[in-house]
């Protein structure tokens, strides 16, 4: 198990040295997409089977770039049904990310958003319930043990944002970050937790989603910076991650360690709520490389992400500090941030940047099409 845990780091590209992780001096955004190649392409022979029978109708959801008007784009977010074509063509669009996406924690909600223009899809996003311990989030709110226990409930994060092509070449990834924080998605909340009690704290609460975190997925990001509302900056950048995770153990190895670790430890880090069984690939991590004699500092791949934080009303921090009673919600309907989108960015993209116009959506296919050997005749 130990020599299967080294190899599998050495494969992906890590230098693994005194049971500590070293990355590359400077490393570039290149840099870390290759150290995440392995865990994506292990991620698309896990997931992929399921979609690929579908991919002829689903790519025809990404457009091609001459049926991009920037004009006429008219987003509208659409909540993703179990079971559903939408969850399929979700299912689908995240087998293109350049680092694995999760499927989220606990509570889940997911969203694309379709150009009513032209039916195609400009991106997606999916919500999950946050981490309990993030340093630097907890630190921004200030707020103590009690309070963050009580209303964590009122937080989630996004653990899948973004655009497609060929709308990601218009900047659209920043249209997706400033949805996330419209009406539409309050209200999707509202409607799907009002009247449900919490899991553990065995709770009924008001079903006010206050605040959304999330973290770039490479480093460094773009996409949120200068995103405000009429003056109000709504995404703050919290600092970094410490670089730690599990996603450089999911490139074939995670299986061989959960089965050794269902098969030589007990679960700890568990509430009876939550049914018996470890909770998540974090805990079978650790209790796997401390059993073998592995250092626990493995588990810090070294890839920082920016965390970034968006409250959706002008009392959202007091609220979650139990100093106020409401939030006091902003009022941002996906119609309003979409006409903001446009004129702040979209229209000067377009026309200093008409490259989009020749996308292709084969270029987005990821399973090449059969093809007919014709027979001749003779």
């Amino acid at each position: 198990m130990r020599t299967a845990i080294i190899q599998a780091l050495r494969k992906q590209g890590y230098r693994v040295k005194n049971g500590v992780i070293l990355m590359p001096e400077d490393p570039s955004k290149d840099d870390f997409r290759a150290l995440n190649t392995l865990a994506t392409q292990k991620k698309l022979e896990k997931s992929g089977p399921g979609v690929k029978p579908y991919e002829d109708r689903l790519i025809q959801y990404i457009a091609n770039g001459h049926e991009v008007v920037p004009r006429s784009i008219s987003p509208k977010i659409v909540p993703v049904e179990p079971e559903s074509e939408h969850e399929l063509l979700f299912r689908y669009a995240c087998l293109h990310w350049s680092i694995p996406v999760s499927a989220g924690y606990g509570r889940r909600l997911r969203f694309l958003v379709i150009d009513e223009s032209n039916g195609r899809l400009i991106g997606l996003f999916g919500l999950g319930d946050p981490v309990y311990s993030m340093q630097a989030r907890d630190r921004w709110i200030g707020w103590d043990k009690e309070w963050k226990a009580k209303n964590l409930y009122h937080m989630m994060d996004a653990y899948v944002l973004g655009a497609v092509p060929p709308y990601s070449f218009l900047l659209g990834g920043k249209l997706i970050a400033m949805l996330v924080c419209s009406n539409e998605v309050r209200n999707a909340f509202r409607k799907k937790y009002n009247g449900q009690e919490s899991l553990i704290r065995k709770e009924t609460r008001p079903p006010y989603l206050v605040l959304v975190t999330t973290t770039s997925a490479l480093g460094r990001s773009s996409i949120y910076n200068r995103v405000s509302v009429n003056g109000q900056k709504y995404w703050t950048s919290l600092g970094f991650t410490q670089g730690s995770g599990e996603f450089h153990f999911s490139n074939g190895v995670y299986d061989d360690i959960r089965a050794y670790v269902e098969e030589h430890c007990e679960p700890t880090a568990k509430h009876a709520a939550w049914g018996s069984g470890f909770r998540n690939k974090r805990e079978v991590i650790r209790k796997c490389l401390s059993k073998i004699g592995l250092s626990a500092d493995l588990i810090y791949h070294g890839i920082r992400r920016e965390i970034f934080a968006a409250p959706l009303g002008r009392q959202a921090i007091p609220f979650l500090r139990g100093e106020v009673s409401r939030p006091c919600f902003y009022d941002w309907s996906a119609s309003d941030l979409a006409e903001l989108f446009a004129e702040r960015w979209l229209y000067g993209r377009a026309e200093r940047m008409p490259g989009y116009r020749e996308y292709d959506r084969e270029q987005y296919r990821i399973w090449p099409p059969k093809r007919t050997i014709m027979k001749g005749r003779g």
